[in-house]
Formats: structure tokens, sequence, C-alpha cells
């Protein structure tokens, strides 16, 4: 989880939710700050006062109300994470810590740490605790920092402190994760308000307390309100023309529907408190890996996953490729044909066609693939003949919700709570 901080923005706010969002529950959640970016123009100025943020840090026995930090879970946990800082000292890298007094001695408690790396790269795992890295970027180097935080492959939540609104509509819409915050901290999520999951490594959805949470406990979910005909995807109508012209009237209407009841590009704003604006979006989910065995199952998974925006790879097993072979240039440039799923994945999604036998061989290659957990969907020919939506077109979709503390382009929203 990282969060990125340029030159507009106000240091004074940045230190407050930067230390709640690190340090807070002992750097314990799953939503916790690991890694803040200070654009280098004012990265000296926003260390020196979170430095001074720290040593006001108090450590101890959280049945204190003067206690800030508590002990880490396991002691087990505790020499991981003393393990990571001791190796990152061994580095030359600059560690500040929090002096802890000698009763913390006898429990898990570790020092709230700062680290200053000189790359993201340096970071190579997780590091589950009161403990944050700090990289330094040049403004012309943004967007390469973005590619970088999305390179690792995990996306659960991301902080972002501006005061231009070109910075935050540039990085929200090119950051991959599933909770922006921008201008507060990226803890505390509410549902309803702030809908909570990630995506890529950090989760298959759906997001907890999001419209889409109790379809996924149902055999057949239904579309909520408002949920459909929000955005067509060009490539569904090149595929409904495709498919008329070679005569196949009732596929090509099918097909068109389909576009027309995908969510995808949905955007929705929902309730929260007053200066802050919560707004969740679907959006699609990447490349989808798509087995099937028969002509019909694969238009069908074609549709599917083109209608929600989505690239594909088809297995060449299928031995289908011949009849697809003159799709339009533009569906075609999203397909790949391959046997080696491997080499091209990773995948955020799979949709296989087959009876019992041949979908446990199938999910098991699938379960073995490098990379994220695949969300897996399966069908029957016999549910692709004669079902409308063998597929779920909810479930070939990223959700991801954006808050942003609108009250803080101005200058410190705290002090609206004043007087």
């Amino acid at each position: 989880n990282a969060m990125i901080v340029d030159s507009s923005a106000l240091a004074e706010q940045v230190v407050g939710d930067v230390i709640a969002s690190a340090f807070d529950s002992a750097g314990q959640r799953c939503s916790a700050l690991r890694v803040l970016c200070l654009q280098e123009d004012i990265a000296d100025r926003v260390m020196t006062m979170l430095r001074g943020a720290l040593a006001e840090l108090t450590v101890g026995r959280t049945d204190q109300l003067k206690i800030d930090i508590g002990p880490v879970i396991t002691a087990e946990a505790k020499d991981v994470i003393d393990g990571h800082i001791d190796a990152m000292r061994a580095k030359g890298r600059r560690i500040e810590q929090v002096a802890i007094p000698a009763a913390t001695a006898a429990g898990t408690f570790v020092a709230p740490t700062i680290i200053e790396l000189n790359n993201l790269s340096d970071l190579e795992r997780e590091v589950f605790g009161p403990v944050l890295h700090v990289i330094r970027y040049r403004r012309e180097d943004l967007d390469r920092l973005i590619d970088d935080i999305n390179a690792t492959g995990y996306g659960l939540t991301f902080g972002l402190h501006t005061r231009l609104d070109e910075t935050i509509a540039h990085v929200t819409s090119r950051v991959r994760a599933g909770n922006i915050y921008v201008n507060r901290n990226v803890i505390g999520a509410v549902v309803g308000v702030q809908p909570f999951g990630g995506r890529g490594l950090s989760g298959t959805g759906p997001k907890a307390g999001g419209p889409l949470y109790l379809g996924r406990l149902l055999q057949q979910p239904p579309v909520p309100p408002r949920h459909s005909s929000v955005h067509v995807d060009p490539a569904i109508s090149l595929l409904a023309e495709w498919l008329r012209a070679k005569g196949k009237t009732e596929d090509a209407e099918a097909i068109r529907e389909l576009g027309g009841e995908s969510a995808l590009g949905m955007s929705q704003e929902l309730p929260g408190p007053v200066g802050e604006r919560n707004t969740y979006s679907l959006h699609p989910r990447g490349r989808i890996l798509l087995v099937p065995q028969t002509e019909a199952g694969l238009v069908s998974q074609l549709g599917a996953a083109l209608a929600t925006g989505n690239s594909v790879t088809i297995d060449t097993d299928s031995g289908l490729q011949s009849k697809f072979s003159d799709l339009p240039a533009e569906i075609a440039a999203r397909i790949i044909w391959s046997s080696d799923w491997a080499s091209h994945g990773p995948y955020a999604g799979a949709l296989v066609e087959g009876d019992r036998n041949s979908l446990i061989s199938v999910s098991r290659r699938i379960a073995s693939l490098p990379g994220p957990l695949v969300l897996t969907q399966a069908a029957s020919s016999a549910d692709i003949a004669g079902m409308d939506d063998p597929y779920c077109l909810n479930w070939l979709l990223e959700e991801m919700s954006v808050s942003v503390n609108t009250a803080a382009a101005g200058g410190n929203a705290s002090l609206m709570a004043i007087g």
C-alpha cells in the first residue's frame, strides 16, 4: 500500500494522515500504509516533520489511554519485523525509531520505524507491522513511479496528497488499487461508503460492503438496479456484425444484448459525510483466459469478455482458431491464441466450458499458474446452449472505490471542525 505526496500538498495534513495510516493498530491493518513516496522538492521538510511526529508516539500496553502503539500479534511476527529492520540497517539505509520503555521487553512490542529507501525495488515483501518505508521521486518521474507501484501486483489501498485537480484525475486513472484515498488517511473504510477490497494479488473481489457482494453468494446472482447499459465496448458491436454476416442472427442478437447488460464503465457516487466525495466504479479486470470446447462456447466466452472490456487468451487446444481467423482486426488485436497459458499471464479471470471431469483437470491447471488467484467460471455445453447468461459479467469487472477529501483542496480540513 503506497501513498504519493506532491509538492502542492499541505505538509501538516500529510504528516497526520501518514502517522495514522502507518502506525495505527501497530501497522497491523491490511490497509496500512507501507510506502510513502515524497516529491523531492518537499521531501526534506516533510521528513523533518514526520520524525518529530514519530518521536511523540508512545509504545506500551493499550489498556492505558496515553498509549499510541500496542504490541504486534505474535513473537514470530515481532521477529520477522525486527529482522527486516536489522537487514535494512545492515544495507546502510537511514532508519528512525521511537525509543520504547524497558517494560515493553516482556511483550511483542516493535518500535515504530521509518526506513528511507533508494528505490521501491529495495522492498521485496510486505512488512506487516509499524514500519514505514519512504522513497523520493522527481515530478517528471511520476508516471514511472506509478508503473513501479502497479508492477508489484498488489493493489489494496493507495493514497494521494495533492491540491491539483489534474494530478488527482491523472493518478487515480492509472493506479490499480481497489481503494484510493485522496487528501486523507488510507485506513478505516466504511461499509456502504467506501466498499472495501483489492485488485490483483490483493483480492479477486467482490468488495465487502459493495453492491456485488451478496450476488457472489448465490448460484444465479441478480443484476443490481442500474448496473447495466452504462457503456458498450465497441468490440461487442463488431462481434455481433461478424456473427450476423455469417448468418448467425440469433447469436448476433444475444451478443448485442450482452453488451447492454454489462455494467462496464458504471460510476456511482455513494452517500458519505460532508466534505468528502466517495465514488464507486467498475472497470475491466484485465486479461481473461478462455478455455472453450465448442464454437458456441467460444462465442459466449468471447462475448462476455469483450462486453466487460477485457482482452483474452484463447486455448489453441480447442481446435477453434481456424473458425475465428477472420474476426475484425479490432477484436483480433485483443486476442492471443496459445496452449502455453503461463507465458501470457497473469490472468484476472478464466471462462471454462466442459463436463465435470474436464473442469476438474482445467481447474487444476489454472490453479498451478503463477501470479494471483484466477477467478474461474465454468459452464457445460448444455448450460451455454440453454442459459441466457452462463457466465456472470459482474465477475469479469473490477470494483474501485475513490474517497476524496474535498475540503482539503483549500487548506487543512481539520480547521473546519474548529468553532
